[in-house]
């Protein structure tokens, strides 16, 4: 099995965090996203794997060539224009055979079953299946009683409208209706094969995680969500002083000091950071290779 994580975008979300990292290399409870997909996708039992890149594309394949790829092989294809959800995938297609693969974004920390998805797409014979669950925040999709999608982009009522995960799986023919080198969008390619009547279908994901990491708010949650029970996750080579606290949840990077009776509270610290003393970093993330002087509450502090 062979997949696809979408990591071109420019991340403008999450500025400023993604003008020093790509999106996908942004540390969640001290690991890069990408890190955290590749893991999941590893385990579902895709073998061989693709990401496209785009905005800070260096920092993406130097990550790569770091890694140990003996378990899963990996490449980039970088886009020096971005093309787009639909024309990136198309952009890899002499990297597929003639089995389906699974897309999934990027930017989304999850747990759902591939496994499962993948045996419901070979299953049903679908030429596109679009994960769903429900999340009243994105639901736009609606399907029917049988999981055929009936239409994407309404937000309108009704009980049969749900949010795409942004996991597919897609069967190769449906690249033909992506145009050549061209920027276009995956969502259109499946409004038309919905329109053709092709079995365009949802898999309908229940009991599970998933978290979409588009703000600094939602970055702060994920680490929330992850961190439960602990609360707290110090990296290696860390040095808190004794009289220095750490309220509600703090996450420290590798080799951070904080200082005699600095305050870090519901926040983020990457690596090397330094907390003066007496400093309050409240509801905040501080960037890798800061010192921190004067108190942060509720904002983002970069080199």
């Amino acid at each position: 099995m062979k997949a696809m994580i979408l990591a071109a975008g420019r991340g403008r979300r999450l500025r400023p965090l993604t003008e020093v990292l790509p999106k996908v290399l942004v540390p969640v409870v001290n690991r890069p996203m990408l890190d955290r997909t590749i893991e999941l996708l590893s385990f579902h039992g895709v073998q061989e794997l693709i990401i496209n890149a785009h905005h800070h594309h260096q920092a993406i394949t130097e990550y790569l060539i770091r890694r140990d790829s003996s378990a899963l092989p990996i490449q980039a294809r970088v886009e020096e224009e971005i093309l787009g959800t639909g024309g990136g995938i198309k952009n890899t297609r002499d990297f597929w055979n003639d089995t389906p693969f699974i897309v999934i974004n990027g930017d989304i920390l999850t747990d759902i079953d591939l496994t499962d998805v993948y045996a419901y797409h070979q299953r049903r014979a679908n030429l596109v299946t679009m994960v769903l669950h429900d999340y009243p925040r994105y639901n736009k999709v609606r399907i029917d009683g049988d999981r055929n999608i009936l239409s994407i982009g309404s937000r309108t009522g009704g009980k049969n409208r749900l949010a795409f995960t942004g996991i597919h799986v897609i069967d190769p023919q449906a690249l033909d209706y992506i145009p050549e080198n061209a920027r276009y969008d995956i969502i259109d390619c499946y409004r038309q094969l919905i329109q053709e009547k092709r079995a365009v279908r949802a898999y309908v994901a229940t009991r599970h995680r998933w978290i979409d990491i588009g703000t600094i708010l939602d970055y702060l949650r994920a680490h929330v969500n992850l961190l439960a029970p602990e609360k707290v996750a110090v990296g290696p080579n860390c040095h808190i002083h004794p009289e220095a606290n750490l309220n509600e949840w703090a996450v420290l990077g590798s080799r951070c000091s904080i200082e005699r009776g600095a305050v870090i509270q519901g926040s983020v610290l990457w690596d090397e950071v330094t907390v003066r003393e007496g400093v309050r970093v409240v509801d905040s993330v501080v960037t890798t290779g800061v010192t921190v002087e004067e108190d942060i509450i509720g904002g983002v502090a970069v080199t």
